[in-house]
């Protein structure tokens, strides 16, 4: 059940918050209250997430209450390390006219987001987050609409703000109903690369940025999970 792997989450707008000191960094994070405001069911059942509990160190506990507008469409958060050095939550928030945004939670809120996709039962599946160019800035890539557009968008952190740096279209990491998403970052002692799928799910693909633009290889067949998995891990 995918709610039993949701045990690390972020927050989100439009919120509830039970009182944490100020700047104390996050340890742990879950998704909380379950809802089915949102019928869009891309992860496998139409149960989403209404909320977010952070826990910070010292045991202070911070909850962020969505809007109804607003869900959670996510197995788990991520806790990423942010430009500035403080740890955050990356997590997929959906709004029921929108569709989905890429959000990073800290304790005081939310820091960044990428924009809606612009549409409702529109999602996107995280990839990762790290410096995946060399350079000590934060990337985070996703890819959007793994069942439609089958687009890899990298993304940088900086100044507090994510941007756009780079895209590949013709890859993807998700089929509906997965309630878990294929491939992720690996580093096999080369640098970064993130391990996807091709399009039509026949082959699985390594991509690099280089700071401006994304390359692919060809790493064989077949694109199962398992096999993606195995990538992803240098077998």
């Amino acid at each position: 059940m995918r709610h039993l792997l949701a045990l690390f989450f972020f927050l989100a707008p439009a919120l509830a918050l039970v009182p944490a000191a100020r700047g104390q960094e996050i340890v742990g994070a879950a998704f909380t209250e379950p809802t089915t405001r949102y019928a869009h069911g891309v992860l496998g059942d139409a149960v989403e997430w209404g909320a977010l509990r952070l826990d910070l160190a010292g045991g202070e506990v911070r909850l962020i209450r969505l809007a109804e507008t607003r869900v959670f469409e996510d197995l788990s958060p991520r806790i990423i390390t942010s430009d500035r050095g403080q740890a955050l939550a990356m997590v997929v928030e959906s709004d029921l006219t929108l569709g989905a945004r890429l959000a990073l939670y800290g304790p005081d809120g939310l820091y960044a987001a990428t924009p809606f996709i612009g549409q409702p039962n529109r999602w996107l599946a995280p990839v990762g987050a790290g410096d995946l160019d060399g350079d000590g800035q934060v990337e985070i890539a996703y890819v959007d609409r793994p069942h439609l557009a089958k687009t890899l968008r990298v993304w940088r952190l900086q100044g507090g703000a994510l941007a756009e740096v780079a895209s590949l279209p013709g890859v993807t990491n998700h089929r509906i109903g997965w309630d878990f998403i294929a491939g992720g970052l690996r580093d096999c002692g080369d640098g970064p690369e993130m391990v996807l799928a091709s399009a039509d799910w026949q082959r699985r693909v390594a991509v690099r940025f280089d700071g401006t633009a994304l390359s692919m290889r060809d790493l064989g067949a077949p694109a199962t999970p398992a096999a993606l998995d195995a990538a992803r891990t240098c077998d």
